[in-house]
This record gives C-alpha cells, structure tokens and sequence, in this order.
C-alpha cells in the first residue's frame, strides 16, 4: 500500500492555509466540485511541488439498489487521471432511490445514508463495486460513514460487513475514526469492536474530522475541532496497524492556520502510539459474536441461494452453510433493496410514515439534519438566494422543502426553489420579486442570455431597487 503521510481536506475557503501548513503531504478534494479541464490553480500549485491530490467522490451512490451511473464514473475517472492520483475513494452509501425499480419518483437525499448490513444489500454493493471498479483508471477505496438510524434486522456488525466486501472485491478501505465515534454515541457500537473485525491489511487511508453532540445526537458536522474520543479511536487503530496515511477534514466554520495546524499536531501525536500485536485477521462468524475457525465465509442458509422463490428461510433451517460469493447481485436482491431504500428515504424527506421496525423518534431527527443541509447546501450554491430574501431565506426554504423533494441535485433545487416562490407571488417586496425573477431567468433558460440581456436586466433590477 503507497505511503501517504499526514493531509488535509482541501477546500477553497482555505486553500491559501493549506498551502501554507508545514509538514502536509496530501489533500483530498471534493471530486464533484473539480473539472478536469479547469483545476483551481491552487491545487496545480500543490501538484507543481509533489503534493499528492486525491478525488474523494460523494455521489455515486454504490450502496444504492441501482448500478453505478456511467456518466459520474467516467468524471470521477477523468478527475482522478487529470490530478495524476494514486487512487479515488467514495462511500459506503446511499444517495438516491425510487425509479424504475420500484416504479416511483426519484429521489435525492442530498445525504450519505446507511446501507442495510444484509446479505441482499452486500451482493448489490459488491457488484455495483466490481463495475465501479472496472472503470477506474486507479484503484478505489471505500469509506465507513456515520449514522444517525439503524436498520432493523441486519445480519452483520459493520466490521463483519467490511470484512466481507473486501474478501470478495478487494477493494481497499478508508477508515473513517470520527464515523466510528459517531456510530458510538448515535447507535451504541463499539468502536473497538469495530476495530478487531477490520481487515487492517485493506486500509488506504484514515479520516479524522470533529462534529458536536445535541441532545443526545452526535452531528458529524467536519466544522468543530477533533475531540479527544475520536484521537483515542485514531490510537488504538494505530496500536493494531500502522495506516499509510491519515488525513484531517474540515468542511466548515474553518478555523485559523494555526488552528488547523494543532489539529495536524494532534493527529501525529495519536499516531505515535506504538502498536501492539494483533492476530491475523480472520474471516467474521455469526453476528451473535466470535470468529469464524476456517477461511471460508459463513452467510444464513437461505431459499435464495438455491431455491426458486428467492423468499423466505430454507426448509434447512437457521444454520451457517458455506457458500461461494454470487458473481452477480441477483435481480430478486435488487428489487429488495430498492424497495427497502426507497420507503427509507420516503419517510426522511417526503413525509411518508415510518418504516417497519425504524425508530421514529430517531427518523424525525435525521429529517430534519437533512432539510437543514440541504438549506445551507443551496445557500452556498445560490448565495444570491438568502441575499435576496434576507432572513426569511430559511424558514421559506424549509417550508418549500418539507413538501417538494429534492429530485436533481443542490443546482436544480435552488431553481426550483426560486420558481416555487415566484409562482406563489413571493416575496411580497415587488423590488426583491423581480430581482428574484430576473435571477431565474439567467439561470433557468435554455442558454445563457447575452451580454446586452444581462446589462438590460441589471438596468432594470437596479431601477427596481430604488
């Protein structure tokens, strides 16, 4: 495995500090907010003098029921030879669902959601990683998130789960210790449970990031300082293995450089905790606890792997039965989950009731984390849009959120946002209506308006003003 070193997390708001940080060797940046053709110059800088820059995707959704969109694979693919990276990296997650396999609308969550830790949705992930995989120019690393619900009837822990992707992909991972903690407090896993589960062996890089917690609720936010739990997770990960690299994420509230550089400092002195022998790491057993004695992986006996209904136990009853991985993820698998994401995300962002054997109580939460992101997400896009409504912006937004699904992305949501208020003649300010009109216009027609258009509407936005 290529050695990193220490990095961070470039983003433009400080992308001057993080040229300036003494002893990085790394950043990682937000793939979908690079072009290939068109890199900030400020990572050609950091490239010009070795730095390494490696594309860190957020939407493709691999844990979804759907296979990998072509289009994103080939921009992830594009990105990552245009930066000369040694890898990509995306998530265990997913981002979307209904469609066609469930005969809905589509929906967007905006948001990393869990995968069920279910045979069905291990097949889909394994398969839709084998085509991701089949894409790339370099190899793919894939990260653990943090979770605010859990999945009811899962088969596996998280570190069993892990274990199984890696053994029939070989994909390689990317710890996230602050994912661990979050998964701690929000759904009481240990992390070093966690930990003892990990193919150590498969781990690219780590991620160390901060969050808060309210009212009995871990936020991974990547926007307050790295506590004390998430470092001592950071050592005794370091005490089993010694991780090629380690990088630090901020994505808001960011801090001075010297700030960012205690935080750097803090990470290396968590690492220079001396690791301690561990046995080799052994394929996971049952979930109810211990290891599987031999190599070969163990999954529930089931009318899947043989029958012709694909429902229900088999007749053979509850024991372990060796079986080989599928080489693909059954159609029967799919649906499944399709389905079973689809009401999920029904309920978080479409006001559909609960699913079966969720917490509601602990759904409520996560609702609104993702209608309040996604109001923030969309005032960092469109930032003309809370200049033009002042400080009605985000109680008008979260009202037009709660009953209008996101269905294309922060971009079209920002526009449909702006023509859901104009058609309800708002705002009632006739200057900020028709600033808010014009607004659209340049961004919602089918080209963009000429210059002499531009001038006219400015003109004209000006006048309206006074």
């Amino acid at each position: 495995m290529e050695r990193l070193g220490t990095g961070i997390g470039w983003r433009p708001e400080i992308a001057d500090a993080v040229e300036r940080l003494p002893g990085v060797d790394w950043v990682e940046a937000v793939a979908e907010n690079l072009c290939p053709g068109h890199l900030p110059d400020s990572l050609l800088r950091l490239r010009a003098r070795g730095t390494r820059v490696i594309p860190h995707g957020v939407s493709l959704g691999l844990g979804g029921a759907d296979r990998p969109d072509e289009g994103r694979l080939a921009d992830l693919a594009a990105t990552a030879e245009a930066l000369g990276s040694p890898l990509v990296t995306e998530h265990i997650a997913f981002v979307r669902a209904g469609g066609p396999l469930t005969a809905s609308p589509r929906l967007e969550a905006g948001h990393l959601l869990p995968v069920p830790r279910t045979w069905d949705a291990l097949d889909v992930l394994c398969e839709n990683v084998r085509i991701a995989q089949d894409r790339l120019p370099v190899p793919l690393a894939l990260e653990n998130i943090a979770a605010l619900v859990n999945w009811p009837d899962e088969d596996m822990t998280e570190g069993q789960f892990l274990a199984e992707l890696v053994e029939r992909t070989g994909v390689r991972l990317l710890i996230d210790v602050a994912n661990l903690h979050t998964n701690h407090v929000n759904r009481g896993e240990d992390p070093s449970a966690a930990l003892d589960e990990l193919p150590v062996e498969a781990i690219a890089y780590v991620h160390v990031a901060g969050g808060v917690e309210k009212d009995g609720v871990w936020h991974d936010t990547h926007a307050h300082p790295v506590p004390r739990p998430v470092l001592d997770i950071l050592s005794d990960l370091r005490s089993r293995t010694d991780p090629p690299g380690v990088l630090l994420e901020r994505d808001d509230n960011f801090p001075s450089l010297e700030d960012l550089a205690g935080e750097l400092t803090g990470i290396r002195t968590a690492l220079a905790a001396p690791r301690r022998l561990v046995p080799e790491h052994r394929a996971p057993g049952p979930p109810g606890g211990g290891r599987a004695e031999a190599p070969a992986r163990l999954r529930p006996a089931r009318a899947t792997d043989g029958g012709p209904d694909g429902d229900g136990p088999s007749a053979g009853g509850p024991e372990c039965t060796p079986v080989p991985a599928p080489a693909s993820a059954p159609a029967r698998a799919r649906t499944h989950v399709a389905l079973a994401q689809a009401s999920l995300l029904s309920a978080l962002v479409a006001g559909a009731p609960a699913p079966a054997g969720f917490d509601a109580a602990r759904l409520r939460v996560q609702s609104r984390a993702l209608a309040g992101k996604r109001a923030d997400v969309v005032a960092k896009v469109a930032p003309e849009l809370p200049e033009i409504l002042g400080p009605g912006y985000r109680a008008a937004f979260l009202a037009y959120a709660a009953s209008r699904p996101m269905a294309s992305g922060y971009r079209r949501d920002a526009l449909d946002f702006a023509e859901h208020l104009l058609a309800t003649g708002r705002p009632g300010d006739d200057a900020a209506r028709g600033h808010l009109t014009h607004w659209w216009q340049d961004r919602a027609a089918p080209r963009p308006p000429r210059r002499t258009t531009r001038f006219v509407r400015a003109a004209r936005a000006a006048l309206l003003r006074k």
